[in-house]
């Protein structure tokens, strides 16, 4: 009952407000058969797969080309990249050795080829190696120059007393220990099977 007298009320009041007064309402419901029927969007296409990249084959054939030992090079690809291709640092490093743009173009190697970008690190290596042949901690002294450039390894001596090169060689060394043995394990295995190739010739 008191829903009805506010309803009266208020229908009484209403035209005198000056709005448009309509004593219908419209309780249908909406078309959804229009939107059933509306066409769908299509399909995001998938992303790009990755190039799959092979980094032990590119490390070893690049060591054995320039005469580098391949844990050696290992080891620092998994500090620099962990063995991710198209990586690049913050700092505009790039690929699998983390060249930097400039270290890449003296050796003549596009550093977002993944093949080049091994080439070009593992001669880097080979030119360190052969800088420092001669001096105390000589293997040391790479791995820190492969980090903080040969220039700060010269004017300290040795390792510079930067907190990152120390870690840097550290986790490389500790890499290298391990691929050192990995790749003594393996070596018998492959002798024996070069043996059974022979043996069944």
């Amino acid at each position: 009952m008191k829903f009805v007298i506010s309803f009266l009320i208020v229908a009484t009041l209403v035209p005198s407000c000056g709005f448009a007064w309509s004593p219908t309402l419209d309780f249908s419901f909406p078309d959804f058969g229009s939107f059933l029927r509306r066409p769908m969007p299509a399909p995001m296409p998938p992303p790009p797969l990755k190039e799959l990249v092979d980094a032990p084959a590119l490390i070893r054939e690049a060591a054995t080309k320039h005469g580098v030992p391949a844990p050696l090079v290992k080891s620092i690809v998994a500090v620099e990249s962990n063995f991710v291709w198209d990586v690049v640092s913050p700092k505009g490093a790039i690929g699998l050795m983390q060249l930097m743009p400039q270290t890449a173009m003296q050796f003549g190697a596009d550093p977002k080829d993944p093949k080049q970008n091994v080439d070009a690190g593992v001669q880097y290596l080979h030119y360190l190696l052969g800088r420092y042949q001669k001096h105390r901690n000589s293997l040391t002294r790479v791995i820190a120059a492969y980090n903080a450039g040969p220039g700060m390894v010269d004017r300290y001596h040795g390792i510079p007393p930067f907190r990152e090169t120390r870690q840097y060689v550290a986790r490389v060394l500790r890499f290298l220990g391990r691929f050192e043995k990995e790749a003594k394990a393996a070596a018998p295995a492959a002798q024996r099977y070069e043996a059974s190739l022979i043996v069944t010739k």
